[in-house]
């Protein structure tokens, strides 16, 4: 097959999806939402295209569309479904070490594919304003999202003060997490888990409420 010079190959070379077995509702979906993300690896975000991920997921660009509005919001939803939606909820028994539990599922996902992904994704968001206010509503409280419900369980337990829930405290230790990740990239080191922990959150969340002047 002779391609031309702007063709893009995952197009040119895909079978086509019309000769193999008609796929439907969540199967079609995961293969979309797969492929995408695949692409994210292979390429990243500046190169993800309707067209690419539709031969790659052996469908139309038609169905893609008929589910997602844009590319954002496709990209979005494989960011939530491979790598957002697997962070669980830790629960050792104590608030400490849930909370370095959580640090370190965040660790280990950056260590995989999936963190150059969203090295690509937030490089991109400087670039992009409607692309990166999606990133702050869909994928910025990902992990904040978890810590906090460690905190509410520490709040029930009488370990926090209620009033913690109410403020930026909350989501400072993934917040100096991502910064590490995003000033030196992955591995991140137990010790620096153990010290964003051990020397800046819990003193943090601890500590009397400010007085109010």
């Amino acid at each position: 097959m002779t391609l031309s010079p702007d063709a893009d190959p995952a197009a040119e070379m895909a079978p086509d999806h019309r000769k193999g077995p008609r796929r439907r509702g969540e199967e079609l979906e995961h293969a979309i939402l797969t492929a995408t993300m695949e692409e994210l690896v292979e390429v990243g975000y500046a190169r993800v295209t309707m067209e690419r991920v539709a031969a790659r997921a052996r469908t139309s660009k038609a169905a893609l569309y008929r589910r997602w509005p844009g590319r954002p919001e496709l990209v979005m939803d494989a960011v939530e479904k491979f790598g957002i939606s697997e962070m669980s909820v830790p629960d050792t028994g104590a608030l400490r070490t849930d909370v370095i539990a959580v640090l370190r599922q965040m660790a280990a996902k950056m260590c995989t594919p999936f963190g150059g992904v969203m090295r690509g994704l937030i490089a991109e968001a400087a670039r992009e304003p409607a692309f990166a206010q999606l990133i702050r509503e869909r994928v910025h409280p990902a992990g904040p999202a978890v810590i906090r419900t460690v905190l509410e369980r520490a709040v029930e337990s009488g370990e926090v003060e209620p009033w913690v829930l109410d403020t930026r405290r909350v989501t400072v230790a993934t917040d100096l997490l991502r910064n590490e990740f995003l000033l030196f990239g992955s591995p991140l080191e137990e010790e620096t888990i153990t010290d964003i922990v051990d020397e800046v959150y819990l003193p943090l969340i601890l500590s009397p409420a400010p007085r109010r002047h």
